[in-house]
């Protein structure tokens, strides 16, 4: 990667975007369905294992979010250039000037702090309601009067509801002025400051095609779940279930982080084609 900046310029693009940047992510997994698969499960893997340090595990993984979108912005910007992306996408952030580094840096302890305070926020909210229900769900018991009516007292608590519409809530808004600021660190050589803003202003400008995309996200979601537990139920294997949820979870969420890369290049012109035929090459290179 060059350590110059990319000319980037905010622009305005129709809401029936929101459904190119979905079927441009499916277009570039499907070039290299494996690599982007490994590197959503490589990042898994890596939260599982922070997971196990207490507290600050749990910190470094919440910091280590605006990194995991960023790398699958360079990774799709590599398939794009015919070549397959690796694990070094997500140090490729640090490797370019100090200024970017600290930038990264800042932006990663920002979110993770701000992520605590939405927890803390939610929780005043809800009461403690979504960690009781929690620790329901963690230790289910079949065929227990007593543990099903307290999972019911725990989901009915009106509490609950008020809780997850402020975590949906602030997690939307946290979402907005981080979610281009890293890549305009990287590219644009914004300064933490300037890139939470420009990215906010990106998002708010071309409000109808990110609502339009949440939609269709929601919908496939949706429609995924449905049909599976449909097929299931008629085939008399709702056991296998899980089983097929979780391969077709991943495809999803590796296609969803894939498409992240072509919200940018819409908002801030950053050169890509319009359409993507089976092995188009990039209309620009950083």
């Amino acid at each position: 990667m060059s350590n110059s900046s990319l000319p980037l310029h905010l622009q305005t693009v129709p809401a029936r975007h929101g459904v190119l940047w979905v079927r441009h992510g499916f277009k570039v997994f499907q070039r290299r369905p494996m690599a982007l698969s490994g590197l959503l499960a490589l990042c898994m893997l890596a939260a599982l294992l922070a997971l196990l340090v207490p507290v600050l595990g749990s910190m470094l993984l919440l910091m280590g979010l605006p990194l995991m979108s960023l790398g699958f912005m360079l990774a799709t910007h590599l398939v794009l250039q015919n070549q397959t992306p690796t694990a070094s996408v997500f140090l490729a952030p640090f490797k370019l000037t100090a200024a970017r580094r600290n930038s990264q840096l800042a932006l990663c302890s920002g979110y993770a702090l701000a992520t605590v305070l939405v927890m803390v926020a939610s929780n005043a909210v809800d009461g403690g309601a979504f960690d009781a229900l929690q620790e329901l769900m963690a230790d289910p018991k079949a065929n227990d009067p007593a543990y099903e009516a307290a999972l019911q007292a725990a989901i009915s608590d009106p509490r609950l509801f008020w809780g997850m519409v402020c975590r949906l809530s602030l997690a939307t808004l946290l979402a907005v002025p981080f979610w281009h600021a890293p890549a305009l660190v990287h590219w644009g050589g914004q300064g933490a400051l300037q890139a939470l803003f420009s990215s906010t202003l990106g998002v708010w400008r071309n409000r109808g095609a990110f609502v339009f995309n949440g939609l269709i996200w929601v919908g496939l979601i949706v429609s995924l779940s449905m049909g599976l537990a449909l097929l299931t139920s008629l085939l008399g294997l709702g056991q296998i279930l899980p089983m097929l949820a979780l391969p077709l979870g991943l495809l999803l969420s590796t296609v969803f982080y894939v498409s992240l890369y072509f919200t940018f290049i819409d908002c801030f012109m950053f050169g890509a084609p319009k359409d993507l035929p089976a092995a188009a090459p990039p209309a620009a290179s950083p």
